[in-house]
């Protein structure tokens, strides 16, 4: 495969990405992949290669492209759990920034790029997101419910808030398949906010899959941070290619 770090045009200005291509000739089927709060790293192109060696073309975006390129903070101290606080303290901005509206206009652009690439296989693309990546990925299949076909959110964070915006009051316009990977004991998202996610999600009749990993902490799937679970991460996995080759008939 080739993994290649690529600027996508779009209406705020050029975002860094990886993208990383299979073997062959294709047509290969599209996913974005929307990261987590610490960014474009070694990890994330470790996960896109994962999908790539499936066959799958995968788009990486730095959703945090306004603020410059990655990294934008210094990673070094990433496997230490007692220096998320002063990370986060410097990320908080970034993730705060972003909103419906700027996400859907990201989305398009990510798409349209992805849409252009050589052998790129037509149609609808999936969508996977992590931690903050996951509550992005939903609010970007909302606003794009005719160019994403499917979404797998993994210990995702903020996708039921108080505020007028929450992703899961808009989940009406949603017509493609969602999965989510909940972290247990995740204050970022509750049992109490499973349950409403869950309730949303039946009232918009939504077709979905909503699991919560048993002893898990939120950030499990990253094996950069002292928050990964081996377990946790193949399960995920297996629950990402099940949605994925679904969803492209593979």
């Amino acid at each position: 495969m080739q993994t290649t770090t690529v600027g996508v045009p779009t209406s705020d200005g050029m975002a860094d990405a990886y993208l990383v291509r299979p073997h062959g000739d294709g047509p290969f089927p599209a996913t974005l992949m929307f990261m987590d709060a610490f960014g474009l790293r070694p990890r994330l192109a470790e996960m896109a290669e994962h999908l790539a060696a499936r066959g799958y073309l995968v788009l990486v975006p730095n959703l945090f492209y306004r603020a410059g390129r990655a990294p934008l903070v210094d990673l070094s101290g990433l496997g230490d759990p007692t220096q998320r606080g002063a990370l986060f303290e410097k990320l908080s901005p970034m993730i705060g920034a972003l909103n419906r509206d700027t996400i859907a206009r990201d989305t398009a652009a990510y798409l349209d790029f992805l849409a252009a690439q050589p052998g790129v296989a037509p149609g609808p693309v999936a969508i996977t997101g992590y931690c903050m990546g996951g509550m992005n990925a939903l609010r970007a299949i909302e606003a794009h419910p005719d160019r994403i076909a499917a979404l797998a959110s993994f210990h995702a964070g903020r996708v039921v808030t108080d505020a007028a915006d929450s992703p899961h009051l808009r989940l009406g316009s949603v017509t493609g398949e969602l999965y989510f990977g909940h972290a247990d004991n995740d204050p970022s998202m509750t049992a109490e906010q499973i349950a409403t996610l869950e309730k949303a999600l039946d009232a918009a009749g939504v077709t979905y899959r909503s699991e919560v990993y048993t002893g898990a902490h939120h950030g499990f799937t990253q094996a950069d941070t002292p928050m990964y679970d081996e377990q946790a991460a193949e399960r995920h996995w297996a629950a990402l290619f099940d949605l994925l080759d679904r969803t492209f008939r593979r």
